[in-house]
């Protein structure tokens, strides 16, 4: 859809009226819209859609140029497809620059669907696809509307996309590929910006370690105080010196050295949130610190499992639920008990929300102190239709 343009319903000069048919449904890709129940009209030049009436008045409508269109095919409708074509495929190439606004700013689709209700017209496939085959925009005629007087309104040069009129499976898989190439092409030009964003951000660790060294040798006229608040700026920039794959010569190493940053960085964390964090939430952590130079979750996984051989005053603990969380090695199960009873006792009952809202902890993690509570034979479990909820076990204090 990102193809369309809002524009009056006129003629361009030398572009000529074709066909037109009626109740007609728009498509971006598989995706419905809310262009439904239109009038379509054919042209030399392009396809425009509108409500019905819209179009001979002139009224603002939708405009697709036909030299986006590089393959037509039908798409049958019915079971099995014996209902007879109901849609029309235009397979479209990418946006040209200098476009006029239009429905939708990006598309997730190379193509869209005309879906007419009372089947497609024979006569109006033909003329489409002889319009396509024309290309009656490479004549040289200039392209300008002749009611739209703005003054932003200029020629502007066009480069038609190559057509090829093309059916049945053969056709499908060439115009997939053709689709693949442009996806590649697009995603080279996107790593080729972050190369250089990579590149800045390298500069900017190398201005970081150039003005940490200065503060180390001006230890006296720089407080302890601002020496903290700088690092602590740089940590949230996340430019700290991160540890890349790069820099070790095996796997292992590189998991021992992620292993200590974990150890080094999560240690305040953790006591923030109560000694306890899921492993998803300490992935998003240590990515936001690290800034541009992204671990990823399988990474994150085994250096935790380094971490009780890195001596850290953390590890990793895998709930019985399959859960995952990075719980410093002072908070054990009987002292989660302990704090839990104390609230089951003070509220009475609890449910994994409630006490994700008391604790300030997630609901996955609340859930499982609940469960360690149940284990050690402090708390009784309740399922009900009203949810899960846990109340302090009487049969310890009933006698």
């Amino acid at each position: 859809m990102d193809r369309f343009e809002y524009i009056d319903a006129r003629l361009f000069d030398g572009e000529n009226y074709v066909k037109r048919d009626k109740n007609v449904k728009i498509y971006d890709g598989d995706d419905k819209t809310q262009f439904v129940d239109g009038e379509v009209v054919l042209t030399s030049h392009r396809i425009l859609w509108g409500k019905p009436g819209d179009i001979p008045k002139g009224n603002v409508c939708l405009s697709l140029h036909l030299y986006y269109v590089f393959c037509i095919e039908e798409e049958s409708g019915g079971v099995f497809g014996l209902g007879g074509p109901k849609r029309i495929i235009l397979h479209l190439g990418p946006s040209l620059p200098g476009k006029r606004p239009g429905p939708a700013v990006v598309s997730l689709y190379h193509y869209i669907k005309l879906s007419f209700k009372d089947g497609v017209d024979a006569a109006f496939y033909k003329a489409l696809s002889d319009a396509v085959a024309n290309k009656a925009w490479e004549r040289p005629t200039q392209l300008t509307s002749l009611t739209i007087n703005s003054p932003n309104a200029s020629p502007r040069s066009v480069t038609p996309v190559s057509s090829k009129m093309r059916s049945g499976i053969v056709g499908i898989e060439r115009s997939i590929e053709e689709q693949h190439r442009a996806t590649d092409a697009s995603i080279s030009v996107a790593f080729q910006d972050l190369t250089k964003l990579m590149e800045k951000a390298k500069e900017m660790v190398s201005i970081s370690k150039n003005i940490s060294s200065k503060i180390r040798e001006k230890q006296g006229d720089i407080s302890e105080d601002d020496t903290v608040r700088f690092k602590s700026y740089l940590m949230s920039l996340g430019i700290d010196d991160p540890v890349t794959r790069d820099a070790f010569r095996s796997d292992s190493e590189y998991y021992m050295g992620l292993a200590l940053q974990i150890s080094d960085m999560m240690v305040a964390v953790l006591m923030d949130c109560g000694g306890i964090m899921s492993l998803a939430d300490v992935w998003c952590r240590v990515n936001r610190a690290r800034g541009l130079e992204l671990v990823s979750p399988e990474d994150l996984l085994n250096a935790c499992k380094l971490l009780e051989t890195v001596d850290a005053p953390m590890s990793l603990r895998k709930f019985p639920s399959g859960a995952c969380v990075l719980q410093l090695n002072s908070q054990q199960d009987e002292e989660v008990a302990r704090s839990t009873t104390e609230l089951l006792e003070q509220h009475g009952r609890l449910t994994p929300v409630k006490l994700s809202q008391l604790a300030n902890v997630s609901v996955l993690l609340a859930r499982e102190r609940l469960f360690t509570t149940e284990r050690l034979g402090l708390a009784c479990r309740d399922e009900s239709i009203e949810g899960l909820a846990f109340f302090p076990n009487l049969f310890l204090t009933t006698t």
